[in-house]
């Protein structure tokens, strides 16, 4: 099913907040469903009634009371299945960061499953690269590094915080990630520069 949708509070570039909207689904037809089963259940509950009182005056059988509450539990199951649909219409940030992808456009249809956009968390920013696998003769988790990002001419200090556990025996190299020691309000993520590190003099 394709489902038009809108942003809320969300544009490229956007900060967003955890738990706030950020996308909202058109759900009429939804609303309608949920209304029409809340019907048809009130219509099997009240069945369900009149036959219970019947059967009270010996006039209803008992497999027809049965039908008439199996009536009730389908209705109040397809009642359910609609409000469970009807909690997909609304998308919350699940964590603060920033758009930084639209995939689609506003009030275009989207079905199930499909991307709507990407978010960057903004929380410590986190640095991968690759280094020769004979530094894992020294270079340990805690070990800090320099890293000058290019776009924005600086350096910044940063330690290492994972160490893959194999070596690429291609390259002979190994993939670490590192954190940066601060929070610089200027860094993106994707933004790219060089690394350096004070190996030990042998």
């Amino acid at each position: 099913m394709r489902l038009p949708w809108k942003p809320r509070n969300a544009s490229l570039g956007s900060k967003v907040v955890r738990g706030r909207e950020v996308v909202r689904f058109d759900c009429n037809e939804q609303n309608a469903r949920l209304k029409m089963g809340e019907a048809e259940l009130s219509g099997a509950e009240q069945s369900l009634e009149a036959k219970l009182r019947l059967q009270g005056l010996q006039q209803a059988t008992d497999t027809e009371v049965a039908l008439a509450a199996s009536a009730v539990d389908r209705a109040r199951a397809q009642s359910e299945v609609y409000k469970a649909q009807l909690a997909h219409c609304s998308v919350s940030a699940p964590f603060s960061g920033r758009v930084v992808k639209m995939h689609v456009r506003p009030f275009q249809g989207v079905v199930a499953g499909q991307p709507l956009m990407d978010l960057v968390s903004n929380g410590t920013l986190k640095i991968r690269l690759n280094v020769p696998s004979i530094w894992l003769q020294w270079l340990k988790r805690g070990s800090t590094f320099d890293v000058a990002i290019e776009e924005t001419g600086q350096r910044y200090k940063a330690r290492v915080q994972a160490i893959n556990g194999r070596v690429d025996p291609v390259s002979q190299t190994v993939e670490i990630e590192g954190q940066l020691t601060t929070k610089p309000a200027e860094l993106l993520a994707g933004m790219s520069g060089n690394a350096y590190f004070d190996a030990p003099k042998q």
